[in-house]
C-alpha cells in the first residue's frame, strides 16, 4: 500500500497535483476492506510526504552554465559515428545529457577504447532546449531526460582532460569496458551481440533486423539482463559455494558482497537492480533471522528505486520489470491449477503477459500475440542453454582461447540455424496486434479488466475471464475507427513531405511520401552505425500510434530522396494496398529501393497522371498533374487535389513555376480561393509565384521545411508573398507535426493536440 502511495505521489508531481486524491481513495478502499484507520493514515502520510520531498529535491531547472564548467562521466553514454552521447554530472550533482563532437578519427578511436566513466574534463558549451518530438507518438527527448533524472542538455565545443575519479563504480565501469572489448576480440562476429548482451547487458551491436524479428516474436527482453538472469547467476554461484564445502552462512556473505557488483557490471537496468535488491534484502534480513515476504521485498525495493530516482517510472523497462514480478508473485494459485511442466510454463508467460501489455500498447502501440507461444520454448532456451553457453565460453575464452574456439565452431553453426528459424517465424502473418495508443481511460479499463480476469482464473470461470478481456480488447480495437472527420496531417520530417489523410471512419486512408535524408558523402569514421531513419523513426510510429493497420494508396509524388527514402520503413511495417507513382519515375535510382520492397510484398506500383480520379463517401480526389510520361524532376510531381463538400486541398510535392502557370491555366476556376495548400517545393523561392498565390488565396498554407535547414525553406520572399494578403501560414519544422480536422463544413487546425484555428 505505501508503494502504491509512492507511486501516485510521483505521478502528481511530474503530472498534476490533483492526482494526489486518489491517496484519498486508496485511503478510503482500505477502511471498506476492513484494515486499520491508521494504515489508511500511514499510507495517506506517506504519499504527501513523498510529494513534498520530491517536489523540493527533483524537479529542478537545469542552472545556467559558467564559461567553463568540470563535468564527470556516468558509465550511460554511447558512441555513434562522431558523436559521443550519454549522461554526466556537474560539481553541484547536477545531471546533464552531454553531446560531444569528434574532430578527428584518432580522437574517435582512442574514447571508443576507453572507459570514460569517472573521467573529469573542463568544458565548455551551451545548454540547448532539448528538440521537440516530431509527433504525439515519437521518440520524446524531455521524457527521456525526465526518466533519467537529468535537467537539460549541453553541446560541448571544446574541452580537456583534467583527471579521473576512482571509486568502485570506476573499477567497475573499467572491468566493464574490458569485458565489452574482449568479447569482441575472441567471439565470432556473429555471436559477439548475443554475448554482450546477456552477459554484461550491452545491446549496441545488435543488427536492427534482428532486433524487429525478436520484437515480432514478443522475446526482446531475452536480449536484457532480467530478473531470472541474476536468480540463475545466483543460484549458480551460491551451490558452487557450497560444493566446495563454503559454509551457508559464509556464501550468503559473500553473494550479499558480489551481487551489487554484478549488477554493476550488467549496466544496471531498472530489471537488474530490482533483482538485485529484492534478493539482497531477502539474503540480508534471512542471515539476522527475520522474515519478509516476496512481495514486501518487491515493494520496500520499488520504494526505494522511486526516491532515489523518481523519473524512473517513466522507463518501460522499469514498469515491465515490476508488473512481471508482481505477476508471478500474486499468481501462485493460478499455477497450481495445473501439474504439467507445458502446463505451468503456459501460465506462467499468459499471466505475465496479460499484466504488461496495457503499458506495452502505451509505449509501443501493438502487441505481439505469438509471444504468448513462442516465450514457453525461447525462456527455459535462452535461460538454461543459450545464457549457461555464454558464460562458459566467456571463461574459457581467458583460460583456453583455443579450446573456445573449438566450442564456438560447434555452437555457432546451430545459433546461425535458431537466427533463421527466428527470421522465418517473424515472416509469418497475423503476429501482431497494432491497435494504436489507446487513450488513458482505455488503458485504465484495460488494466482492470486483466485484474478481473486473473479473479475469475483463480475461482476456474475461465469463460468469464475471456470474456473480461475481449471487450476491452475490442473496444482498443474499435476506437480509432469511430470517429466522424477527415484528418490531414502534415507530419514534421525534418526537411522533407509526408503527409497522412484519413477519411471518417476510416473507409480509406492515403500518405503522400515519407521523408527522407538527403545524405551526402562522409569519412567512413564519421557515419553513424545506426543512421537516422525518417521513416522508420517519425512516419512508422505515426501511423502505428494512430492504429493505421492498412493504407489503402501509398503516393510517392516525385524521385527525391527527402521524399521517398523513409518509404521502404512503411513497407516493411504496414500493409499498402497500392503505390502511386508519377510516370517515368520509377526508372530513377532513388526509387530502386522502393520498387524492390513493393515487388517483394507484392504491392502493385501504378503510374498516375492528369485525369485520374475517385470518391470515396464524400470526398473527392483528383491527380491534376503532370500531363505526359517524360520524368524530368520537380515540375512532374504528382499533384493532388482534393474537395469534401466546402473544403478543398491542394497537395504539390515539389511543383515550380512552370507547373504552377500550367494549373492556372488549365483549372484556375478550380482552384480559386483554396481552403488548404501545401506549399510547393518546401517553400522554395522557384515555387509558390506571385500569380499562383493570388489565384488560390489559400485559407491556410503549409510549409514542410526542417527547422533551421540549409536551404532557408520557406523562403522569406515566398512567406512575406501570403503574410502581404493576409494569408495564414504554418511550417512542420517551426510548429511541428499539423493536424486538420474537417466535418461537415467546418475545419480546425491542431498543433499538440491543441486547436489553434477554428
Amino acid at each position: 500500500m505505501i508503494a502504491l502511495a509512492v507511486l501516485i505521489a510521483t505521478i502528481a508531481v511530474y503530472k498534476s497535483v490533483w492526482l494526489l486524491i486518489f491517496l484519498l481513495l486508496l485511503a478510503l478502499w482500505l477502511i471498506i476492506k476492513g484494515e486499520s484507520r491508521f494504515l489508511a493514515i500511514f499510507v495517506i502520510t506517506s504519499g504527501l510526504l513523498t510529494y513534498f520531498f520530491l517536489s523540493i529535491n527533483h524537479l529542478t531547472e537545469p542552472s545556467p552554465l559558467p564559461s567553463t564548467f568540470p563535468i564527470t562521466w556516468s558509465n550511460d553514454y554511447k558512441i555513434n559515428g562522431q558523436k559521443l552521447r550519454g549522461f554526466a554530472t556537474t560539481t553541484n550533482g547536477e545531471k546533464l545529457y552531454v553531446v560531444y563532437t569528434f574532430s578527428s578519427e584518432q580522437e574517435k578511436n582512442f574514447y571508443e577504447n576507453t572507459s570514460l566513466t569517472g573521467m573529469t574534463y573542463l568544458a565548455k558549451g551551451e545548454l540547448v532546449t532539448p528538440s521537440p518530438s516530431a509527433h504525439a507518438y515519437a521518440f520524446s527527448m524531455s521524457t527521456y531526460l525526465t526518466s533519467k533524472g537529468a535537467t537539460g542538455v549541453v553541446e560541448i565545443t571544446n574541452w580537456h582532460y583534467v583527471g579521473k575519479r576512482t571509486s568502485i563504480f570506476t573499477i567497475l565501469a573499467e572491468v566493464r569496458h574490458n569485458m565489452k572489448k574482449h568479447i569482441e576480440r575472441t567471439f565470432p562476429k556473429s555471436l559477439v551481440a548475443e554475448a554482450q548482451a546477456l552477459l554484461i547487458g550491452v545491446q549496441d551491436q545488435m543488427e536492427d533486423e534482428l532486433q524487429r524479428a525478436y520484437q515480432k516474436l514478443g522475446i526482446t527482453h531475452l536480449f536484457a539482463i532480467s530478473g531470472l538472469h541474476v536468480a540463475l547467476m545466483s543460484w549458480l554461484f551460491f551451490e558452487g559455494l557450497l560444493r566446495i564445502r563454503i559454509r551457508k552462512e559464509m556464501a550468503t556473505v559473500v553473494l550479499l558482497i558480489l551481487l551489487p557488483i554484478y549488477g554493476v557490471i550488467a549496466g544496471g537496468a531498472p530489471s537488474v537492480w530490482r533483482a538485485v535488491s529484492v534478493v539482497e534484502l531477502m539474503l540480508l534480513l534471512r542471515f539476522f533471522k527475520w522474515v519478509l515476504s516476496m512481495d514486501d521485498a518487491l515493494a520496500i525495493s520499488f520504494i526505494g528505486f522511486v526516491l532515489l530516482e523518481p523519473g524512473v517510472i517513466f522507463q518501460i523497462g522499469f514498469q515491465l520489470s515490476y508488473l512481471a514480478t508482481v505477476s508471478l508473485i500474486y499468481s501462485g494459485i493460478i499455477f497450481k491449477q495445473t501439474r504439467t511442466w507445458l502446463g505451468r510454463s503456459f501460465f506462467i508467460t499468459y499471466v505475465c503477459q496479460l499484466l504488461v501489455y496495457p503499458p506495452l500498447l502505451h509505449h509501443f502501440y501493438e502487441l505481439s500475440l505469438s509471444s504468448f507461444f513462442v516465450n514457453i520454448v525461447f525462456v527455459p532456451l535462452f535461460s538454461f542453454v543459450i545464457l549457461p553457453f555464454n558464460i562458459v565460453a566467456f571463461v574459457l575464452s581467458y583460460l583456453s582461447l583455443p579450446l573456445a574456439n573449438i566450442l564456438f565452431a560447434g555452437y555457432e553453426p546451430l545459433r546461425n540455424w535458431l537466427t533463421e528459424i527466428i527470421f522465418n517465424m517473424q515472416e509469418l502473418p497475423w503476429q501482431l496486434w497494432s491497435p494504436g495508443k489507446p487513450s488513458i481511460w482505455l488503458s485504465c479499463i484495460a488494466m482492470l479488466s486483466v485484474l478481473v480476469s486473473f479473479y475469475y482464473l483463480e475461482i476456474k470461470r475461465f469463460r468469464k475471464a475471456m470474456m473480461v478481456l475481449v471487450i476491452p480488447a475490442i473496444l482498443i480495437h474499435l476506437a480509432p475507427m469511430l470517429y466522424n472527420e477527415t484528418k490531414i496531417t502534415f507530419l514534421n520530417v525534418g526537411q522533407g513531405d509526408s503527409f497522412v489523410i484519413e477519411l471518417p471512419f476510416r473507409r480509406a486512408v492515403y500518405v503522400i511520401d515519407a521523408g527522407g535524408v538527403l545524405r551526402f558523402e562522409q569519412e567512413s569514421w564519421k557515419k553513424a552505425d545506426s543512421p537516422y531513419e525518417v521513416g522508420k523513426q517519425v512516419v512508422v510510429p505515426f501511423l502505428k500510434g494512430k492504429g493505421i493497420r492498412t493504407i489503402d494508396i501509398f503516393i510517392a509524388s516525385h524521385a527525391d530522396a527527402d521524399h521517398i527514402e523513409g518509404a521502404e520503413e512503411v513497407l516493411q511495417e504496414i500493409n499498402i494496398k497500392e503505390i502511386h507513382v508519377t510516370p517515368g519515375s520509377l526508372n530513377e535510382p532513388l526509387m530502386h529501393d522502393l520498387w524492390q520492397e513493393a515487388n517483394k510484398r507484392h504491392i502493385p506500383i501504378k503510374e498516375k497522371m492528369k485525369g485520374t480520379s475517385w470518391r470515396v463517401g464524400e470526398t473527392d480526389f483528383y491527380y491534376l498533374w503532370p500531363d505526359d510520361t517524360f520524368y524530368e524532376g520537380n515540375d512532374d510531381s504528382l499533384v493532388l487535389y482534393m474537395q469534401q463538400k466546402g473544403f478543398t486541398a491542394l497537395f504539390t510535392g515539389d511543383l515550380e513555376q512552370y507547373g504552377e502557370q500550367q494549373l492556372i491555366k488549365r483549372y484556375g476556376p478550380l482552384l480559386a480561393n483554396l481552403t488548404l495548400l501545401k506549399a510547393g517545393h518546401h517553400g522554395s523561392k522557384t515555387s509558390s509565384s506571385e500569380a499562383f498565390v493570388e489565384l488560390l488565396q489559400p485559407q491556410l498554407t503549409v510549409f514542410s521545411a526542417g527547422l533551421h535547414n540549409r536551404y532557408g525553406h520557406p523562403h522569406e520572399e515566398v512567406v512575406q508573398r501570403f503574410v502581404s494578403r493576409h494569408l495564414v501560414t504554418w511550417t512542420t519544422g517551426v510548429n511541428g507535426s499539423i493536424e486538420v480536422r474537417i466535418r461537415d463544413n467546418r475545419w480546425s487546425v491542431n498543433i499538440n493536440e491543441k486547436s489553434l484555428v477554428q
